[in-house]
């Protein structure tokens, strides 16, 4: 699997089902009365550690971007927010200790220049639930799904656009600046640094109505891919930092010598590029009978600074063999996140059908890696005991 747009054909032709039972937005888990540990890189700048206590921390946990019967986060955090507790505390009994969510840019904005005060308030509200659980949360943003949803967003320039991102990236941060269970904010989701398309800002055909790759240019103005990416990390990263100055900041990379060859390389792979991010972020989906090609691949993401592969599946490998590739990426890699959408192996089990079987079993392989990829140390400096109380606000 080449990128985050191929997972998603497979997301939305074999993802099907129904939801857990309905709840209230009204309802939150109390957070615990012991502290999360803030994340941070460590000393030697190649993995991460809990603030304070020098402990090695290593993400390992789950994408969480829609439920089973393919609905978004946002579709159902408003009307069912019993279900998105109960897919974090599972995630939780899962061995997680990190979360990808990926709130749109019109979800937390109603308009080019006004936020959305309701559903930033639902973001802080899934801070809380990740305090509650002792996870961390890897906030993906500026996903734009639907060409035309906002025509004065389509119709903007460079320079415009990318004021409202920034305009996006100061609210997020405003809402989770002084939480812990931030692990990272991810700038966009496989962001294309080039383009000379006058208004193409969404590549590629879209899947079931969704686009999920973007450009950020269409006019290059002469400028190298290098170039742009460069700025838009700048521009993007001072955002946030003029709110908060803690939490570390990544960018979700497609590997694009997948698709398109070895001679194919990244713009975030160059050092100078990525210099203002703490960490790369990769989306990575192993080959059957090409793991030590893939490797080769990987090492080109090593850059010194450390590395997540932030999306993992077997899509284009199977089970056994996505498996090796995780072992083997130990290496090089310092975190791996995977799958949920919202059931347990067990439930899977429940369905007696090929697609719940492959997915039933890959969450249980998936599992069962914590143990020997994290070693001794633990999923988190916190891990809650019992079952979640949920009271109403």
């Amino acid at each position: 699997m080449a990128n985050g747009i191929q997972f998603l054909i497979y997301v939305f032709v074999f993802i099907a089902g129904v939801g857990l039972a309905a709840g209230t937005e009204n309802t939150v888990i109390p957070s615990t009365a012991q502290p999360q540990a803030w994340i941070r890189i460590g000393a030697d700048k190649t993995n991460f550690v809990c603030e304070g206590t020098g402990q090695l921390f290593v993400p390992w946990g789950f994408n969480y971007d829609h439920d089973d019967a393919g609905r978004i986060l946002e579709d159902y955090w408003a009307s069912d927010w019993a279900k998105v507790t109960n897919d974090f505390r599972g995630m939780k009994n899962l061995g997680a200790n990190v979360v990808r969510v990926p709130p749109q840019l019109f979800c937390l904005l109603k308009s080019p220049e006004q936020p959305d005060e309701t559903n930033l308030a639902r973001l802080g509200m899934l801070v809380r639930l990740a305090e509650a659980n002792g996870l961390y949360l890897d906030v993906t943003g500026l996903g734009y799904y639907h060409k035309g949803e906002v025509p004065a967003y389509d119709a903007m320039d460079e320079s415009a656009r990318w004021k409202v991102q920034a305009r996006y990236w100061q609210a997020v941060a405003e809402v989770c600046k002084d939480s812990p269970a931030i692990f990272c904010y991810d700038l966009m989701n496989e962001p294309i640094p080039s383009g000379d398309r006058k208004g193409d800002w969404l590549a590629g055909q879209p899947m079931g109505n969704f686009y999920f790759v973007q450009r950020l240019t269409t006019d290059m103005r002469g400028r190298t891919e290098q170039e742009v990416a460069r700025e838009w990390i700048a521009g993007m990263s001072a955002a946030i930092r003029a709110v908060d100055q803690r939490h570390m900041i990544t960018v979700g990379l497609a590997c694009w010598e997948q698709p398109f060859g070895p001679g194919a390389r990244s713009a975030f792979c160059d050092p100078k590029v990525s210099m203002a991010l703490d960490f790369l972020s990769l989306h990575y989906y192993p080959r059957q009978g090409k793991l030590d090609d893939d490797m080769v691949l990987l090492k080109h993401y090593a850059i010194g600074k450390p590395l997540v592969i932030e999306e993992i599946f077997p899509l284009s490998a199977d089970s056994d063999t996505t498996a090796e590739f995780i072992r083997r990426s130990r290496t090089v890699a310092n975190g791996w996140i995977s799958f949920f959408w919202g059931k347990t192996p067990d439930e899977y089990d429940q369905e007696r059908d090929v697609r719940a079987s492959f997915t039933g079993n890959w969450l249980r392989l998936f599992c069962a890696l914590r143990g020997e990829m994290l070693g001794s140390n633990p999923a988190g400096p916190y891990l809650p005991s019992g079952p979640p109380t949920v009271p109403t606000r």
